[in-house]
């Protein structure tokens, strides 16, 4: 009788031990005490590939290890937790930022045969989910994850512009995902919301704030704010274009910190502009006219138009470019390590 109470003794302890080793701890990127990350978009040959060679691309013009590296999480064939992605960038030292992208190819401004945001409310995908949220739990890797990316744009099958013109609708898909993760205990996950400066169609119920779900459910706000992506879009002042931009991203959330997680600018036949525009986003954000924004994200990147251009957006695409972005990088400010709260 001892020993048979010993064992169930035994047992229990062993149980709970288990249980708090397994535990699973909330995780949260929070803003640096001082300065603002520096991430980047440092894919190879499509925007889900993770590659060793592209990160220490950029790790060798920044100088240091980005904060996070940020890539594309396409849903394409099935749902599926990027494992081999995240441990990638985790190992190499950054934290994996993923865009939850629900389409099955790149067409853009048009319906997904498959995926839609009536679907996601519905439950439709909840067991793809749900093995995607215990994945990422599992991993035990610290992430950030954005659903929707500039669904204030028109490009997108998840924008208002293709789903009723009824933001709502995001809201609630949104809300559903996160509270399907949480349930399965994915508390490593830092949630979110990522909006394009210019709202397309530029009308009031298509306004960025529509989109928000709500401060219990985001940690981040952030937003992407492109020079050019083509040859024959127009290189903007940067300030004048992101003023209005930042009062609108401000009045979404009074205490959420925000960012611009997508940022960059082409190569353009007279290479000074592109630097110049580089230069100006660093400077204006060292020098505190959006003190807010505690994350600039890099889009470093070339790929191939339909006309047979090239768009080339690296940081190192031409001397002058590269020289300056190092210069800017090198300020301390932006060679900041993740902060991580409990």
């Amino acid at each position: 009788m001892k020993i048979f109470l010993i064992t169930i003794i035994i047992s229990l302890f062993s149980i709970s031990c288990i249980s708090q080793d397994n535990e699973v701890k909330e995780i949260k990127v929070v803003p640096p005490l001082y300065g603002v990350y520096f991430g980047a978009f440092a894919c190879g040959s499509t925007e889900d590939s993770v590659t060793p060679d592209r990160l220490n691309e950029i790790k060798k013009i920044s100088g240091f290890t980005p904060a996070w590296i940020y890539f594309s999480n396409n849903w394409y064939k099935k749902i599926k937790f990027p494992a081999r992605e995240v441990k990638t960038i985790y190992d190499f030292g950054s934290i994996p930022f993923i865009r939850m992208m629900p389409r099955t190819d790149f067409a853009a401004y048009s319906h997904d045969p498959v995926y839609n945001l009536k679907k996601i409310i519905n439950g439709n995908f909840d067991k793809d989910l749900k093995k995607w949220a215990e994945d990422a739990r599992d991993s035990k890797i610290p992430m950030m994850v954005e659903f929707g990316t500039e669904v204030n744009g028109n490009w997108f099958p998840w924008s208002g512009a293709l789903n009723g013109r009824d933001p709502q609708r995001f809201v609630m898909a949104y809300r559903h995902i996160i509270e399907l993760f949480k349930n399965e205990s994915a508390l490593n996950i830092t949630w979110v919301f990522h909006v394009d400066a210019d709202s397309d169609p530029d009308e009031e119920w298509n306004n960025m704030a529509a989109y928000y779900p709500g401060d219990d459910y985001i940690d981040w706000i952030g937003v992407s704010v492109y020079g050019a992506q083509s040859r024959d879009e127009e290189i903007v002042n940067f300030i004048e274009s992101f003023d209005s931009t930042y009062k609108k991203l401000s009045a979404i959330s009074q205490n959420k910190p925000l960012g611009i997680f997508e940022f960059g600018t082409i190569e353009n036949p007279v290479r000074e502009i592109k630097a110049a525009w580089i230069k100006s986003v660093f400077e204006t954000i060292r020098d505190d006219r959006y003190p807010r924004i505690k994350a600039l994200g890099y889009w470093h990147s070339i790929w191939k138009n339909d006309d047979g251009s090239v768009s080339d957006m690296r940081l190192d695409s031409s001397p002058e470019v590269l020289k300056v972005a190092q210069e800017m990088l090198s300020n301390t400010l932006f060679r900041q390590k993740i902060v991580l709260k409990n």
